[in-house]
């Protein structure tokens, strides 16, 4: 494939209701998914927090395992923080800046060496990233179309829709979402489900069950139309 058409190649910014509602499962899931189409599939986690003794990230090394490639770490994760606590804060106690700009140079370094990108934000849509930027600016900066997690819980419907019109308002399409059922004793699942379906101006990409793994999950969801 060319440099033009790698240029050119699909890539997705997926987001989430909030920390902790499965993104880094989803993205990894349709990293999975890309790969069993053949597709050179590559996970990008610009900021992540939180490393073991090993200085490695979790989440990063799990998308890393399901990418269909290998890429430089400083392309894949350009920050990377010790503690395990919002970005801004991380940053600020490093002595660190994070440069949206220099996220953008590693995302367009990226993009030719796969068929597929999937950038995966920190935390929720809005996320500081220091005193003045957000994630939300981030996602505006780099203008990929948004792949929404839901957390399934109690309370998800309010923070799907919110977090719906806050990418709508960054002038960004939703290109779709995905329902994950973290919570398995949620009541009124199906209701809650289908709450969403009919509020959401975007496809309903797939539901991932409780207590599943990204290669099952793989097999359940749709990549987005570009």
């Amino acid at each position: 494939m060319s440099d033009q058409a790698h240029r050119s190649a699909p890539a997705w910014f997926i987001t989430g209701t909030d920390t902790e509602v499965g993104k880094t499962f989803a993205t990894c899931a349709l990293l999975l998914s890309l790969k069993r189409r053949g597709q050179r599939a590559v996970g990008m986690k610009p900021v992540a927090a939180g490393t073991d003794a090993d200085g490695k990230n979790d989440d990063v090394e799990r998308i890393n395992a399901a990418s269909g490639i290998a890429a430089p770490s400083e392309l894949i994760t350009p920050y990377l923080f010790q503690p395990a606590i919002a970005p801004h804060i991380a940053a600020a106690e490093a002595g660190v800046a994070i440069d949206i700009d220099h996220i953008v140079a590693a995302f367009e370094q990226l993009r030719p060496l796969a068929d597929v990108v999937l950038v995966e934000g920190v935390g929720g849509f809005c996320v500081p990233l220091d005193e003045r930027s957000d994630t939300a600016d981030l996602a505006e900066r780099l203008g990929l179309p948004v792949i929404l997690v839901v957390g399934m819980r109690l309370g998800c419907i309010n923070h799907a829709l919110l977090t719906c019109q806050a990418i709508a308002a960054r002038g960004l399409k939703l290109a779709g979402w995905i329902a994950n059922r973290i919570d398995p004793a949620m009541s009124r699942f199906e209701e809650n489900l289908a709450a969403l379906c009919a509020r959401i101006d975007a496809p309903l990409l797939g539901v991932i069950p409780a207590a599943s793994s990204p290669d099952a999950a793989a097999a359940l969801l749709n990549i987005p139309e570009r």
